[in-house]
Formats: C-alpha cells, structure tokens, sequence
C-alpha cells in the first residue's frame, strides 16, 4: 500500500494560516507580553532594588495595581499564545531551501529562536500561573528564574521581529487583497473575523474571570482567581501563617526594640501608649490579589525620631518568623519618612491575628505583600 505524502506547507490552504491573521494575533500578543513584562519588572526591582533605582512610595496603590496588571496580562497571554501557534504552525512544514544555502541559514537560525521564543514563554505562563496558586513543585528558585526567562522571552522576540519585520510591515494594516471577503471560509466554518472574535473572546473571558483577585467589583465572576480577597481573619487574606513561619505564640516577656543612636525597648502595652495613626492601604501580594485594609499603629517616623535616627534613614525590619526568604526586609528612606507607614498593632478595628502579625507588623505604601513583614521584634537604623 503506498503510504499518503507527507504534509507540506501547502497542505494547509486555510485562509486563518494567512500571515494577516498571525500579525494580527500577534499584535495583541505583543500587548499583553510588553504589559507583562514592564509591570514584572517593577515587582523585581521593589524586591530587589538597585542602587541607582529609586521607587517612590506614592501613589500609595500603584503596586497594587501594577502587580493585577501583571497577573491580568499575563492570564490573557494564554489564549494569545496558544491562538497565534495553531495559526502559524504550517510553517513547521516548510521544506528547507536545498543545497544549503545564506538563506538556509537565515531560515534555521529564525526557527532555532522561535523555538527559544515560544518555549521560555509556555514555561514562563506557566510556572507564574502555579506561583499564583502557591505551588512550587520544583528544585529551582521562582523569583530568579522568572526574572531570567523574561529576559529571554524579549531577546528572542526582538531577534523574530527583526527577521520578520518586512512580513509584519505588508500586513500591519488590513487592504483589499488581506481582508478579501472573498477568500473560503476554513474547514471549520470561521472566517478570519470570526477567528479574531473567538480569540478576543477568550482572551476577554479568562482575564474577566480571574482579575477579581484584584478588583472587588468582579469578585463574584472570578471563578479562576485562586483567591478572593475577601476571604480571611478579619477580612484579609494570608498567604503565610505564624504556623508556617515557626511563631507559635507571642509570651508576656515580648519586647518591641529599635536598634538607632539611642536603643529603645517598648512592651506591647507601651507601644499601644504611644501616638497612634491609621493608614487606609492595600496589601497587594506577587500572587495578583490585592485587598484594601484599615491599619492603626505607631508611624516609622515617629519611631526614628524618638530613637534619634535622622530624616532620610535606611531601616533594617526584623521578624520573629524562623528563616523564609523575607524574615528581614528594608525600608529605603522614602518609605520609612512616610506618614502612612505604619508600625501596625491593629487591623479593621480589631487587634491583629496572629496570622496577620501579631503583635506589630509593617504596613506600608506601594510595597508589595512580602516586603510588609509581619512578626516584627525589632528595627535597626542601618544609615
């Protein structure tokens, strides 16, 4: 029996494997991609920033909506991705240019950074969606290999726009001859408008349905948000319980100390004697969830000028958590002269959980959830 030919290119006349319906696609993609990756660098440098970077501590809520637009950005990416493949897939049938050729060349090259392309951006969906669930089920470090394969992914989708730009060029904008109505119909029936309504769609869907976390408005439709902000003691979710981070309890011995030019030590009932203010902030976590919270406690500020520190001090936060990546966090000067950062003793009216902290935790403005320290015994005035 003769065996069928293969597939070749041209064995897939569909009118959606045109490239006006990839640019297209990929146009939105490109969106979501650039939106994804300026706001995960922001979340980088809050947690790990560089000396010539300086991040303000206002607008109070721009992390909080920053780090949405990251997890939104990323989810609508999905269904981006896996659209702009199933367009462009013919093309692994394409024959090589023989004898071997500077056109071969250029051809392998421009199919070897493809599929760098698409295979550190399917592991880079990926590993964040599960980091929004809280599952790590690998060896290596999320944060730095997130960080490492964005880097990656805009490499090498610079290097196939440049190979491509003459082809995105001729069909950026819809003529006569791209858009013909004409043209049949793929086997499925759509049409390439059709196509495009189907993708924005479902891009439309999956960010409605998972940017609750985010935006209490749409808390109700967020069937795929791993979190309803909502949902915990006094009102607010957590991600880490004292539990988790080895405090089992808080003795009467408890101390609150401020390490500075004068060395200060406070009881809990010490620090609830001393000028109380209340901070309205958003915790908003790397997972994408975000939930508004009334704060009340004693403000940094006022704590470094009673220690003596000067304005524009560097403070080194120190948690009673057992280890964890952030059982230390750092408060740059522009945080710690704050009004609205706050050494916090209460949470919504009431004292807080020990899961939120008890006795005293960080609260502060454009910071995100991992950097407001909870557990805290002491702080060190580092410059």
């Amino acid at each position: 029996m003769k065996l069928p030919a293969p597939p070749t290119e041209k064995s897939f006349p569909s009118p959606l494997h045109q490239p006006r319906v990839a640019v297209v696609i990929g146009r939105w993609l490109g969106i979501a991609v650039t939106i994804c990756f300026l706001t995960g660098l922001f979340s980088h440098f809050q947690q790990e920033t560089p000396g010539w970077l300086h991040i303000p501590s206002r607008p109070a809520s721009l992390y909080r909506v920053t780090q949405g637009l990251h997890v939104l950005s990323g989810t609508v990416a999905v269904p981006l991705l896996l659209a702009k493949l199933w367009t462009v897939y013919p093309k692994l049938f394409a024959k090589l240019p023989w004898p071997p050729s500077r056109q071969a060349l250029a051809n392998v090259l421009e199919r070897l950074s493809i599929l760098v392309l698409v295979s550190a951006m399917a592991l880079e969906l990926f590993i964040g969606f599960v980091n929004t669930l809280q599952w790590y089920p690998w060896p290596f470090p999320f944060k730095q290999t997130h960080y490492a394969l964005a880097w990656i992914i805009i490499g090498a989708l610079l290097v196939h726009l440049a190979v491509k730009l003459p082809l995105i060029v001729a069909h950026w904008r819809a003529t006569s001859e791209t858009v013909a109505e004409s043209l049949p119909p793929a086997i499925t029936g759509l049409t390439r408008r059709g196509l495009f309504r189907t993708v924005a769609g479902a891009a439309a869907l999956a960010g409605i349905t998972s940017v609750g976390q985010s935006v209490p408005a749409l808390g109700p439709v967020a069937v795929l948000a791993p979190r309803k902000p909502n949902i915990g003691p006094q009102g607010l979710p957590i991600n880490r319980t004292a539990h988790d981070a080895g405090v089992t309890g808080i003795g009467p011995d408890w101390r609150f100390t401020i390490k500075g030019p004068q060395e200060l030590s406070y009881t809990l009932d010490e620090l609830q004697q001393l000028p109380q203010s209340r901070s309205d902030l958003p915790i908003a976590c790397v997972e994408g969830w975000s939930q508004g919270a009334r704060w009340e406690g004693i403000r940094i500020r006022d704590l470094l000028q009673l220690c003596g520190a000067p304005k524009g001090s560097r403070v080194r936060v120190v948690s009673m958590e057992k280890g964890g990546f952030y059982a230390t966090s750092e408060l740059p000067p522009e945080f710690a002269d704050d009004p609205l950062t706050l050494l916090a003793l209460r949470l919504n009216g009431g004292e807080l959980a020990l899961d939120h902290g008890y006795p005293a935790r960080i609260i502060a403005p454009n910071r995100p959830g991992v950097l407001q320290t909870k557990w805290v015994h002491r702080l060190e005035v580092i410059a």
